[in-house]
């Protein structure tokens, strides 16, 4: 393997923390249609709090608006919201750090975007997007940037010969690869996934996926993985998260949690997932409404409006993340399983 690739972190398996986020909230301020009133903080991303191990897949899913995406880069720091919380990476905390203080980190923590002609520069060649990358952070420049670069296409399977070319003159697939080389060039820890599939063919879909368990095998890198494809977020995913309306209402392994889901709303969600077994029927859960935006939040739970679980109590109370009953990696945010009462 080239010289400049990723060493694998061969303590992984002590399940050693990389990151964790701790009441995590990401407000953008909203001007209100009164010429003289002042903006109004949306809460888009509300108190979430999670960790991610060295070495492992965490998915995050939930519908379009969620806020998946606003906290994978509110934990970058890309985005332009408020970040409250706390957010440490490898002990370190980068809610304290100024931003000549985070540039250094940065290195450790990259982003795969949803687009992959979206996020490249149309007027660069792949040389030049890669080089750029090696060059702000000085890592390498000149004919050491190039062979660097010429390793990073080896490394996600493009030809060498694609140095010179730019972004309109390759396939969906091929672009994401290179948005992979990107991501991978500095020998990050921790690569935060945002839905890199979901513009792809399925079986280019296929590809990438495997692509991205080949190098996590290889270097020991650790994703956040968002999607709303249930059945590649199982694939790829060691721990699931879903996230519903800027909260996370359900964590556990994956396999835990697509055998066993526990929330009204996972439960909704894989019953929409198709069998891969021919003819095989199971029950649909039909969800009243579309989810609420968050300027008309519900108060109590934020998901009683459409469940069909719904108490009296789940109007007046929030439920907060908890662990089952002897499960202590499967928590649940519902007012069913307050107190470890399953």
């Amino acid at each position: 393997m080239a010289s400049f690739t990723i060493e694998p972190d061969y303590a992984m398996s002590e399940r050693r923390r990389i990151l964790q986020a701790e009441g995590l909230q990401v407000d953008f301020m909203m001007q209100r249609s009164g010429f003289f009133q002042p903006p109004e903080p949306l809460r888009v991303v509300n108190g979430v709090s999670f960790e991610l191990f060295a070495g492992e897949t965490l998915g995050l899913v939930g519908e379009s608006g969620c806020g998946k995406t606003t906290l994978g880069r509110a934990l970058l720091r890309l985005g332009n919201g408020r970040v409250s919380g706390k957010i440490e990476f490898e002990g370190q905390n980068l809610s304290a750090l100024s931003n000549a203080e985070f540039r250094p980190l940065r290195r450790q923590m990259q982003m795969m975007f949803q687009d992959p002609f979206g996020s490249l520069n149309p007027r660069l060649t792949v040389g030049q997007m890669l080089s750029e990358v090696l060059f702000v952070h000085k890592v390498a420049r000149g004919a050491e940037a190039r062979q660097r670069v010429n390793e990073l296409l080896d490394v996600v399977g493009l030809s060498r010969e694609y140095y010179s070319r730019y972004p309109h003159e390759f396939s969906g697939g091929q672009r994401q690869r290179i948005g992979i080389a990107r991501a991978l060039a500095l020998n990050p820890k921790l690569i935060v996934c945002d839905e890199p599939v979901s513009a792809l063919d399925v079986s280019i879909q296929s590809q990438i996926i495997n692509l991205l368990k080949d190098l996590q095998r290889d270097f020991g890198l650790t994703y956040l993985f968002i999607a709303h494809d249930l059945s590649v977020v199982e694939y790829i995913s060691d721990r699931v998260a879903v996230m519903y309306l800027g909260k996370i209402v359900e964590i556990a392994a994956a396999d835990e949690l697509y055998r066993n889901p526990t929330h009204p709303y996972t439960q909704a969600l894989l019953s929409a997932v198709p069998s891969p077994e021919p003819g095989a029927r199971k029950e649909r859960i039909l969800l009243n409404g579309d989810q609420p935006g968050p300027m008309h939040a519900p108060s109590g739970c934020s998901f009683h409006p459409r469940c069909p679980s719904a108490m009296p109590n789940c109007a007046l109370r929030e439920p907060t993340l908890q662990p089952l009953a002897g499960k202590d990696d499967h928590r649940v945010s519902c007012l069913l399983y307050e107190g470890g009462d399953a």
